[in-house]
């Protein structure tokens, strides 16, 4: 009845972000596996209606539905992880036709990005979400239609990805009760995203968010002084500030 309404500026509309929220709700508020399996036909349906809320423009839409399903991915009722894989995969799929069958780069990010985020979030991880990721894969390696692109490959590359920082996550859970082995191994993961800003942003978040919860208040100060000097930076190749990082440095020369 409103789809002329809802495909206004590229899908980027008031309106759409309602609609977009109510389908959200289902998912944040706990259902049935019965219900849920509806919920995910109706998001096929939203996502295949209209890809360009979620492709293009601002990446809100597409980050807030990658973090819902994957925490669906680790549901107890297998089911449920199922149809979560299914439509995650059905997701990356409908980005790598949406940008002429090139890349899933928007989908890839925002997918690593709330990996880092669920695993403080919600400990995810375990052999649940294991097997959700295998069920993608198999997704890929079955895909006829997919056979002679390299989407199949960008599906391996991302799922081999995410269990890399998910087995860093592991390592740092056996170093819990050694804050300087663990602030080493959040370090390190924090510093292999050096080339994807946003990705680094979340992680140093993620680590944020530890130090807090153990009391370290000035180290999760700092985490936070990185991501606003990351900010700052971004925001000065952009022209929008004139110092960038330096802005930092009379806080802490660790800025550099």
């Amino acid at each position: 009845t409103f789809q002329r309404q809802l495909q206004q500026s590229d899908c980027q509309n008031v309106l759409m972000k309602k609609v977009f929220d109510t389908h959200m709700l289902f998912l944040q508020i706990n259902q049935s596996a019965a219900a849920l399996k509806h919920v995910f036909a109706a998001l096929r349906l939203f996502v295949g209606k209209f890809p360009s809320a979620f492709f293009q423009g601002p990446a809100d839409l597409c980050g807030s539905l990658c973090y819902e399903i994957l925490k669906c991915c680790n549901h107890r009722s297998r089911s449920t992880q199922t149809e979560a894989s299914a439509l995650l995969y059905f997701f990356m799929r409908k980005n790598f036709e949406f940008n002429k069958q090139k890349s899933i780069v928007r989908s890839h990010l925002q997918l690593i990005k709330a990996v880092s985020q669920l695993i403080a979030d919600a400990g995810i991880g375990g052999s649940r979400f294991q097997h959700s990721l295998a069920i993608i894969n198999n997704f890929a390696n079955g895909d006829k239609q997919m056979k002679n692109v390299n989407f199949p490959a960008e599906v391996k590359d991302l799922t081999k990805r995410i269990r890399t920082v998910l087995m860093a996550t592991a390592q740092m859970k056996e170093h819990e009760k050694d804050p300087e082995m663990l602030v080493d191994l959040q370090y390190s993961l924090a510093n292999s995203y050096a080339s994807t800003p946003e990705l680094r942003r979340t992680w140093l978040e993620s680590m944020a968010k530890i130090h807090a919860r153990n009391g370290d208040l000035s180290e999760a100060a700092m985490c936070y002084i990185h991501i606003a000097a990351l900010i700052a930076e971004y925001l000065k190749r952009k022209g929008l500030f004139s110092m960038g990082w330096p802005a930092f440095l009379s806080i802490t020369p660790n800025i550099k």
